[in-house]
């Protein structure tokens, strides 16, 4: 008899982020000349300052049970980055670290949102946003946006959106899968309609802060009247490379707070505590250690806005941050390619994948069906190769 699974799980899909990534290691592990342009983790190694630091925690013997909360000196850390490159005001109770910022996501959802409560998505959005909404139990309800947009939403379409069930808004700022950044006006015009639905919560995921070509950053949290119901989520993976150290953070009121500690004190305790202590070498260095990593994803950004660009069919925008292209492929439907009728982006990525053995992510995973998902968080070489297999599949059609 095959076992009986929940319906929790049954309702649940596969990140296909996490998906294509595991295809293409198959491939390439079977000798297929993969390049993958599917996951989103730099390509760098975690700075040697922040390894030095680890080393010294393990030779310091930092070997026990952390608290669930995280460490004092790990939260002071925190509240001196929210400080210093936010502006923002937090005490220690403040904070609760997490086994990665994904956790700290989680954690916040399943404290605010009750069976039925409904959590807003501005689509694109992260693809575990909504399995989050879904296992908490949910009701995930996407705002549409376009690349003539530059996917973002308005304070219009936010205020039609939202109804008496709604509790919370997932937002991400700068944005996975699409790069775009919301300036602190746009921000505050979007403040000004939840200042008026005060029911409504904010979960703010900021984790690409420091990957950010405007030169400006604003917090959600910083917005007029909304800190109380803000969750700031950051942590240490994308912007100094730290992806496999699992460990970042959240920022909230001190109920919030003290309520994901209870969560999280019964499911996984506290973070990795030399991960932990190797965080704060990395929030005190803070963006300016780390200048040479952004500036090779700025010039990796130019180079695929050109490659792309130069491929008929892609409709594309140029992200202000992150490390991501989401061009619209909707030029491509319908059309029939070597043999390989594409239909919608999953298909013209499955294609993609076969014939120029490149790994993308289809924009359905995202809430944009129309689009695809280009990482460029690899090297030049890597990047000039892919897109010129890609023009060179996408030239027979029909």
């Amino acid at each position: 008899m095959e076992p009986q699974l929940s319906n929790r799980i049954q309702s649940l899909s596969t990140s296909q982020t996490i998906a294509m990534a595991e295809r293409a290691a198959d491939l390439k592990a079977e000798g297929v000349d993969i390049i993958s342009l599917s996951l989103g983790e730099p390509d760098f190694d975690t700075p040697p300052y922040i390894v030095d630091a680890a080393i010294k925690a393990i030779e310091q013997k930092f070997f026990k049970y952390p608290p669930v909360t995280g460490y004092k000196d790990t939260r002071e850390a925190i509240v001196r980055k929210l400080k210093r490159d936010n502006g923002l005001d937090y005490t220690i109770d403040q904070i609760v670290v997490s086994n990665g910022s994904k956790q700290s996501i989680f954690n916040a959802a399943m404290v605010l949102v009750s069976p039925g409560d409904e959590v807003l998505l501005p689509a694109p959005y992260w693809v575990s946003y909504k399995e989050i909404t879904k296992l908490v139990g949910g009701v995930p309800k996407p705002i549409k946006t376009t690349i003539e947009n530059d996917f973002k939403i308005t304070p219009q379409q936010l205020e039609e959106a939202i109804t008496p069930k709604t509790k919370l808004m997932i937002f991400n700022t700068p944005s996975n899968p699409s790069g775009s950044v919301y300036s602190k006006k746009e921000l505050d015009a979007l403040g000004e309609v939840l200042r008026k639905h005060p029911q409504v919560y904010i979960i703010s995921d900021e984790i690409y802060e420091y990957i950010n070509f405007t030169g400006n950053f604003a917090s959600f949290a910083a917005v007029e009247g909304l800190k109380d119901r803000v969750i700031t989520i950051n942590g240490a993976s994308k912007a100094f490379a730290m992806t496999g150290w699992r460990v970042g953070y959240m920022a909230a009121h001190p109920i919030i707070a003290k309520a994901c500690v209870k969560i999280q004190s019964q499911v996984t305790s506290g973070a990795n505590s030399i991960a932990q202590k190797a965080m704060i070498a990395a929030l005190d260095g803070g963006k300016e250690k780390i200048e040479y990593m952004i500036k090779a994803f700025d010039e990796r950004r130019h180079l695929v806005y050109n490659l792309l660009k130069d491929i008929p069919g892609f409709k594309v925008n140029m992200p202000e941050g992150a490390f991501y292209f989401f061009p619209d492929v909707t030029e491509f439907f319908g059309k029939e390619f070597n043999g390989y009728k594409i239909n919608n982006a999953t298909d013209l990525s499955m294609y993609l994948l076969e014939e120029a053995k490149v790994a993308t992510v289809t924009g359905e995973a995202f809430g944009n069906p129309e689009c695809l998902r280009f990482s460029y968080a690899t090297s030049k070489e890597e990047l000039t190769e892919a897109f010129k297999r890609i023009k060179k599949a996408l030239e027979f059609k029909k």
